[in-house]
């Protein structure tokens, strides 16, 4: 048998759930807010990091060997993140 007392227990869990997912909600929303606001660097980073070591494998005087694949790779990767980063400064 319910007595009231369970009732009223049952009711503040419930509002303790919803209150912990409000505040949930506002920390996510900060995290994505700092991302976003953080994402154009990174892009601009990451397509250094990409150029560089395409670059760095198709130089004659280096010891680092790129295969076909991974010219491939590398040149999609870049050309991938630089589509981000063009739509980010498209806004």
């Amino acid at each position: 048998m319910i007595q009231p007392r369970d009732n009223e227990i049952q009711q503040a869990q419930e509002a303790r759930l919803v209150k912990d997912t409000l505040i949930l909600q506002k920390v996510n929303a900060a995290h994505r807010e700092a991302f976003i606001q953080k994402f154009p660097g990174q892009c601009e980073h990451i397509l250094r990091l990409i150029a560089e070591r395409l670059q760095l494998g198709l130089r004659k005087d280096t010891d680092i060997v790129l295969t076909n694949e991974d010219v491939n790779h590398l040149s999609a990767a870049l050309l991938a993140v630089y589509d981000v980063h063009r739509d980010l400064d498209r806004g």
